[in-house]
């Protein structure tokens, strides 16, 4: 896993898409266009916590190297060095695989 020059802020994390499936099951490729946006990835940065209403911190439940399940939809996309990432609050992440 490559370390990116990033640090989120507050609640948010930086994390790398799984690969999108080449091939179906039954061993079709799939072109570009019909490839199924992944919902997995792996946290490869992660902020200190969000700040509650009376100013305690409270931390992050992920941390770099989790792989995560999200919305299929979650996060913006950014691409740093011919990468794509994601940036996304941490309430988008649905849970943490294993």
């Amino acid at each position: 896993m490559s370390k990116i020059n990033l640090k989120p802020l507050a609640d948010r994390v930086i994390v790398k898409p799984k690969e999108a499936e080449e091939k179906t099951k039954g061993g079709i490729i799939l072109p570009d266009t019909a490839k199924e946006k992944p919902v997995e990835g792996t946290v490869v940065a992660a902020g200190p916590g969000k700040t509650s209403d009376d100013g305690k911190l409270i931390k992050m439940e992920v941390k770099v190297g989790d792989v995560v399940l999200y919305g299929k939809y979650s996060g913006s996309e950014v691409t740093i060095d011919g990468v794509e990432y994601l940036i996304m609050r941490e309430s988008d992440i649905f849970a943490i695989v294993g």
